[in-house]
């Protein structure tokens, strides 16, 4: 295999009068690494619907669908499409969507058509075993209500900002336990979980 070219190396003495000519030293591998931007794997969304396509959870992490009423067109498209479909894996709007049904629920993580397509499924996967985890293995839609707020809690330990963060649901449930044992913590975070959990419900309701 030909190995690509290096820059050339000055002889000694070249180096001090090219830098006191005034000439830029040509870039080394180390400065072009340093300079790179680190490579993201990125979510678009997250979201879970009942076997009717109703809401009851989601998070959107860019401005794809900056407003609820787009959010909600774009989750029954999906649903339409998804619903009676034997694959995991969809494709609508240029987006990549994976997907995995349990009982009476739909858990969808979708990202752009560009995206790692075995990166989405790892996130899927991770949701549906931490949820199993903190369910008792009982992942269907009376549980899932019931316990949303550690639902959110998980789901935020997974991803953050559109940024996946982990994709081990040992990890997740690990991280989850230590935040529920934190009280000042907890009480912050299950407020804003209960609030989003509200929220989810009532457009639910209003689909």
């Amino acid at each position: 295999m030909q190995r690509p070219e290096a820059w050339p190396r000055p002889h000694p003495g070249e180096g001090a009068s090219a830098g006191q000519a005034g000439g830029a030293a040509p870039p080394t591998r180390a400065t072009e690494l340093r300079f790179q931007e680190p490579s993201l794997y990125t979510i678009k969304a997250v979201f879970i619907l009942d076997n009717d396509g109703r809401r009851l959870l989601a998070k959107y992490y860019d401005d794809t669908f900056p407003s609820m009423k787009e959010q909600m067109v774009f989750e029954k498209n999906v649903f339409n499409k998804t619903s009676r479909a034997e694959s995991e894996i969809a494709f609508l709007g240029g987006m990549t969507i994976v997907y995995k049904s349990s009982i009476d629920l739909l858990l969808y993580v979708v990202g752009s058509s560009s995206e790692n397509e075995l990166m989405l499924m790892s996130v899927l996967a991770c949701l549906f075993d931490s949820l199993s985890h903190i369910l008792r293995k009982n992942v269907e839609k009376r549980w899932l209500l019931e316990n949303m707020d550690g639902a959110f809690l998980v789901l935020d330990e997974i991803v953050d900002g559109g940024v996946i963060l982990e994709s081990d649901p040992q990890q997740v449930i690990q991280k989850v336990n230590f935040r529920t044992d934190d009280p000042g913590l907890t009480e912050q975070s299950v407020a804003q979980v209960l609030q989003s959990a509200k929220e989810q419900i009532k457009w639910s309701l209003l689909k």
